[in-house]
């Protein structure tokens, strides 16, 4: 016996596909396929890009406490103290 999702069996399975082929006919078939695979692959691209998002946001964030480091650091004044170009008094 097949077993498709736990609880649909193998003569489940048959008896949803003799409705369908009943419901929509032999030649819709493929593009109600086609379509069903086409929506499966963008909710697929979909999820794939939240995690995207969240990465990218990880990252801003990252960034947003690497420059309040350098901002604490404050190079202007770094460099104007130890400029080797600039003539000491």
């Amino acid at each position: 016996m097949i077993q498709v999702a736990g609880w649909i069996g193998g003569p489940e399975v048959i008896v949803i596909l003799i409705v369908v082929l009943l419901l929509f006919g032999g030649k819709k078939i493929p593009e109600l396929a086609k379509g069903l695979g086409k929506g499966i692959r963008e909710f697929k691209n979909a999820t794939d890009n939240s995690g995207i998002a969240d990465d990218l946001k990880d990252i801003a964030s990252e960034m947003k406490d690497v420059k309040s480091s350098v901002d604490k650091m404050n190079p202007t004044k770094f460099v104007e103290k130890n400029n080797p170009l600039k003539p000491k008094k």
